[in-house]
């Protein structure tokens, strides 16, 4: 009788969970059958949701309800603390398995080359993200001394990195974020948030709901320049083919026109300034410099040699994610990505045997979380038109055991998907006596140890 198909998936954030959840729904799942092990460095599942996402932003925290029915199957193991290739490598995945599919995520920030980024108080905003989302592997304090701080950026991640610098901790408390980032919120001396974009408000990369709940802080005035509300031809174009661009063109043109108002904490959206110099004193951020650009009719823009000093203490660069390069595999170091076509890796002009990527780590930190199901998609059909032409690699050792006898004997300490409920429920009790959905565990002693690891 024909074995199931056996699927070993690096990293079990969305991505890989999608590609999962495309295996199940395959015909071969009812014929033979797979079997499909997810690996999660971090002891909890979930990736960018638990770790990325905001944690004011329960609404997408709510596609893990979905997530959570692909990780219920069966057919489908969970093996988190897990860490490609310190504890388990290609080679030995490929001696338990016919194929890997790999999909981590982007955990660092994107270089930006201008003098005085390396300065004291310079920081990435993939740092920050980290930090109040709880993650286990960075500090758990944060310098929060600026009164007036710059975002350079703007995309999604931006308006979080400002939301939280811009809103109160008390405002945040309801929300799952740990002891230790509600401390460090409450000592946030921010006053003032600039967000620094060098294109215009038809070239900014929010979502319209993200943008729009900016606004919905009792405590945060968004302040836009009427001067900065500007389109050429190429701008009206995208207008006109994007809804999504329209409404965000129109949300702040909206705000440009009004009055300010009251509230305490004020955060202005800048456009057509781009970021020329972090500038120093002793070795710290004193201010940031801009040129003024304006559009070239393309909906690009040139700079127009007008510069302006901004009197910031400290400088956040949200300008894009970079992913972690795998050993083993082949790297473009400009993209960030293993060279794929169709999700097959590869290599020298060829298929690295029975090796896949779908996500950020296959074509970059962009785009929504949903966007990446498709990939999961195209990937898993070219996935198994190789299993079914016969190109996959044989394993030597494909029982599903035989995982377990590995990792055992590397000592490695795992935790599973009935540690998640353990984890889950163990998050909730936190939260309960203060009224709040969860707290989440930030140690991974401590999470290992609620997983019953």
């Amino acid at each position: 009788m024909p074995r199931p198909l056996r699927v070993a998936i690096v990293g079990a954030g969305p991505a890989g969970i999608y590609a999962a959840d495309a295996l199940l729904k395959s015909e071969t799942a009812a014929e033979p059958g797979v079997s499909i092990d997810l690996f999660e460095r971090m002891p909890a599942p979930f990736g960018l949701i638990r770790y990325g996402v905001a944690p004011d932003h329960p609404r997408i925290k709510g596609i893990i309800t979905a997530l959570h029915q692909v990780l219920d199957k069966p057919q489908v193991r969970l093996f988190g603390n897990v860490d490609y290739p310190n504890d388990i490598g290609l080679d030995e995945l490929r001696s338990f398995y016919d194929a890997v599919i790999f999909s981590t995520g982007a955990t660092a920030d994107r270089a930006l080359p201008i003098p005085g980024v390396d300065l004291d108080g310079s920081y990435g905003a993939a740092d920050f993200v980290s930090w109040y989302d709880g993650h286990p592997d960075v500090p758990r304090t944060w310098p929060l001394e600026a009164e007036k701080v710059a975002v350079l950026g703007v995309g999604n991640v931006a308006l979080d990195v400002a939301r939280i610098l811009a809103k109160t901790a008390d405002e945040l408390l309801p929300t799952e974020i740990p002891a230790n980032v509600y401390d460090g919120l409450k000592a946030n001396k921010a006053l003032e948030v600039h967000v620094f974009g060098r294109r215009g408000p038809a070239q900014a990369k929010f979502s319209p709901m993200e943008l729009r709940e900016l606004d919905h802080s009792p405590n945060i005035e968004v302040i836009v320049n009427p001067e900065d509300i500007d389109y050429d031809d190429g701008s009206i174009a995208e207008r006109r083919k994007n809804k999504q661009t329209d409404m965000v063109a129109k949300t702040l043109e909206n705000w440009a026109i009004r009055d300010a108002g009251e509230r305490p904490h004020k955060l202005y959206l800048h456009f057509f300034e781009s970021p020329t110099e972090v500038l120093g004193e002793d070795g710290k951020v004193v201010g940031l410099r801009t040129e003024r650009t304006e559009l070239d009719g393309t909906g690009n823009v040139k700079g127009t040699g007008r510069f302006t000093d901004w009197d910031v203490q400290s400088v956040y660069r949200a300008v894009g994610y970079l992913s972690d390069e795998l050993p083993k595999l082949p790297w473009d170091a400009e993209s960030g990505t293993v060279p794929d076509e169709g999700g097959r890796v590869m290599e020298a002009g060829g298929h690295l045997s029975s090796t896949y990527v779908t996500g950020w780590i296959r074509r970059g930190p962009i785009g929504l979380i949903g966007h990446t199901k498709g990939d999961a998609n195209e990937t898993v059909a070219n996935l198994l038109a190789d299993h079914a032409e016969g190109r996959l690699s044989v394993p030597e050792a494909p029982e599903p055991e035989a995982v377990e006898a590995f990792l055992a004997e590397r000592s490695v300490r795992y935790t599973t998907w009935d540690g998640w409920y353990k984890l889950d429920a163990a998050e909730k009790a936190l939260g309960e006596p203060q009224g709040r959905e969860r707290v989440k565990i930030v140690e991974r002693e401590g999470m290992l140890d609620a997983s019953g690891a």
